[in-house]
């Protein structure tokens, strides 16, 4: 952070039918000057032992919504920005207090923000975490879990949440074309996000047959490589400019 060498990328949420871009996730980015690009996969669990997941997230929670802030004034960016937070963020790093002013100093209305928390984090109702979400439920932000599907939750639990959203795990989407298994996890995720009332959204597509069979069984949204893969700001602002144009040459 002190040098400067960490970015925030963006990978589309897109409409499975059209490809349309409806939103995105932010993702924190290391470019090291002698190892290149260092994967989340290796620096994040190291920053989520430590105390240094809490800065490390309000940097990046500040600086996308400054971006996507810019990128709704030039009428640019449509739906969400989703952005991950932590359980150390929820439990010590005062969230609630840093949406609010970061909302406020940016001019960003509540409802282009959601905030994806993992599954076991947001079941974690003896550290307070149900009323920390609520508190952010009462700003107006939209919430939602990621990862569902891999952790212990409880559905009688999970109706008491005050989230909007589900993401159905990866995990499940890759093989989901060729593993019974995973098909079957897939279709009971779907079913119990409508059951619930819950917008879902589906990560790892890679396929065609990833598309056609959530498609086929009620899913509405994605993200993945199939449709991108994350962007830097400047390719990202690329697509949104790309889109745009689209959209006015449709309309004439």
């Amino acid at each position: 952070m002190a040098q400067d060498e960490l970015q925030v990328w963006y990978q589309p949420k897109v409409q499975l039918a059209t490809g349309r871009i409806i939103g995105a996730e932010a993702l924190i980015r290391w470019q090291h000057p002698e190892m290149g690009m260092v994967s989340p996969a290796v620096f994040i669990p190291i920053a989520e032992e430590s105390s240094l997941i809490v800065s490390l997230g309000e940097w990046a929670f500040r600086t996308a919504c400054e971006t996507v802030a810019e990128w709704k004034r030039q009428a640019l960016f449509p739906g969400r920005i989703a952005v991950n937070i932590s359980g150390r963020q929820l439990k010590f790093g005062g969230i609630a207090e840093l949406v609010n002013r970061t909302l406020s100093d940016l001019g960003m209305p509540s409802d282009c923000l959601e905030l994806e928390v993992t599954e076991s984090v947001a079941m974690d109702d003896d550290s307070g975490m149900i009323d920390v979400l609520y508190r952010l439920q009462e700003l107006g932000v939209y919430l939602s879990i990621d990862d569902f599907g891999t952790g212990y939750s409880s559905l009688s639990y999970l109706k008491r949440l005050p989230v909007r959203g589900l993401k159905i795990d990866r995990s499940f989407v890759l093989n989901l074309h060729e593993d019974r298994d995973d098909a079957a996890i897939a279709r009971a995720i779907i079913s119990i996000a409508g059951s619930l009332g819950l917008d879902l959204v589906a990560e790892g597509v890679e396929l065609e047959e990833h598309r056609e069979f959530l498609l086929r069984n009620g899913c509405i949204w994605a993200q993945g490589y199939l449709f991108s893969r994350p962007l830097p700001p400047a390719e990202f602002e690329a697509r949104l400019r790309a889109q745009q144009a689209e959209d006015l040459k449709g309309a004439r």
